[in-house]
């Protein structure tokens, strides 16, 4: 029977936010996941790529009186999860941060999938904030165009009460 395992990161809402790492597993044919472990991210010790030369799914995480062995669907999961993980270490702990050891080296470089979200993120915020301000300068104009016709209309009627009133005689 094939089943899969899945790591869920939680944050609390609690001041301070309380991080955890739960394992869940999803049996064949059900849609629903069952909890099989859980840590809090302060129990989490070291992080073992396993091999940091070739891109395999499995893993290792350490914690304080346990340690489990997982295997992502892929390499480049793994490698995701780990980016995650490692944000999220030094995000929420000022202390004792885990170990990332037998990792790739990109895994700490400034280029990871979170720095290219963040990248994005400000580039759509940037496209989006010349799109309004361009908007804002056709609206001015759109507005100086009908305050013009407004006055020509209003000088038309006027003309035209004026003429109105002389063949009226």
């Amino acid at each position: 029977m094939t089943n899969l395992e899945i790591a869920v990161k939680t944050v609390t809402n609690k001041r301070p936010p309380q991080v955890y790492i739960t394992k869940v597993k999803q049996f064949e044919g059900s849609s629903c996941f069952v909890r099989r472990s859980q840590w809090t991210l302060e129990q989490l010790r070291q992080v073992n790529g396993i091999d940091s030369n070739r891109e395999s799914p499995e893993f290792d995480l350490f914690f304080d009186n346990s340690s489990d062995q997982w295997v992502a669907s892929s390499g480049s999961e793994k490698f995701t999860f780990f980016q995650i993980l490692h944000h999220t270490c030094q995000r929420y702990l000022s202390d004792q941060k885990p170990e990332f050891i037998n990792c790739q080296s990109r895994l700490f470089s400034g280029n990871s999938i979170l720095h290219s979200a963040a990248d994005s993120v400000t580039s759509a915020v940037q496209k989006a904030s010349q799109a309004l301000n361009e908007r804002g300068e056709r609206l001015g104009r759109a507005e100086e165009s009908t305050a013009e016709m407004m006055n020509s209309a209003q000088q038309f009627a006027d003309t035209a009460h004026k003429l109105a009133m002389k063949h009226k005689c």
